[in-house]
């Protein structure tokens, strides 16, 4: 990971950083990039989920936004001239560990099938499941067991 990297929850005066990097990633391009609103990125600030954003040096170098109604990864972007550090890994569990807290046993997501996103999520232990449509791949990863508290002494013979 980048050494100069910092993750904070993302806040409204981040949205045009995060719309900016939506549109230039190389891959999982919008065809019609008016689809993804201003309003989306305001209501996944915290209405309707959580976002955090990677800085590097004052500058926003990736995003991820969780859904929490249905606990899943809503976005998940890296700018392209910060892929490759690790920006995305942390940003991912960050998320991930937020629906964790609220109570979720299992996230999701979907994305491309046959992508480096695709590799990404496979790397990091995500369940790949059945292709979804012509071209989405759906993946989850469900929450560790607890282990049960033992009382103090109960292992000493």
């Amino acid at each position: 990971m980048s050494p100069s990297a910092t993750f904070r929850q993302a806040t409204v005066a981040d949205i045009p950083a995060m719309s900016r990097i939506r549109l230039e990633v190389r891959e999982n391009t919008l065809a019609d990039p008016a689809r993804i609103t201003q309003q989306m990125y305001l209501d996944y600030l915290e209405r309707l989920g959580r976002g955090w954003v990677a800085e590097v040096h004052g500058e926003i170098a990736g995003f991820c936004y969780a859904a929490s109604q249905d606990a899943s990864i809503w976005a998940l972007f890296i700018a392209p001239e910060h892929e490759g550090r690790g920006c995305a890994k942390r940003l991912l569990a960050l998320a991930v560990d937020w629906l964790f807290e609220l109570g979720n046993d299992e996230v999701r997501l979907s994305t491309a099938a046959n992508t480096r996103a695709d590799r990404f999520y496979a790397a990091q232990g995500w369940s790949r499941g059945a292709q979804t449509g012509a071209t989405d791949v759906q993946y989850r990863v469900r929450k560790a067991p607890s282990k049960p508290s033992q009382p103090p002494g109960a292992n000493s013979r």
